[in-house]
């Protein structure tokens, strides 16, 4: 099975989840394989049932992830680790956020309307 989470950062989160009291972490090399599986759903955007089986059957993976968000473990694992983020190669510019056509200002609507406008001014200044 190919590893997606780098050893350094696996440690760093198998030793927050040893803190958490409401969760069983007792085989670390299982907790691998559910973090792991955790990063596949989230990078694939797949239906749980697409979970492929080297991450184990789907149902179990799903009941446990569900079991701790309903917990709240994420959440506090992502404050956690929120406090220590690396800034160090965060960038955004033009070519990633894009701006949608109706940012440019332009009314909307259609455009007969404002000819017919036109058309009425002039109609009067020639009569």
């Amino acid at each position: 099975m190919r590893y997606y989470l780098e050893d350094a950062a696996f440690d760093r989160m198998y030793e927050y989840l040893q803190s958490e009291r409401k969760i069983h972490t007792g085989d670390k090399k299982k907790i691998r394989i559910f973090m792991e599986a955790m990063y596949w759903m989230a990078r694939s955007g797949a239906q749980w049932r697409l979970l492929p089986e080297e991450y184990g059957y789907w149902n179990t993976v799903y009941r446990r992830f569900d079991d701790w968000s309903r917990k709240g473990v994420f959440k506090r694992m992502f404050h956690y680790f929120s406090k220590d983020s690396d800034m160090e190669w965060l960038m955004i510019d033009s070519t990633i956020v894009r701006a949608h056509a109706c940012s440019v200002g332009a009314k909307g609507g259609k455009n007969f309307r404002r000819w017919a406008g036109v058309r009425e001014a002039i109609a009067q200044r020639y009569t």
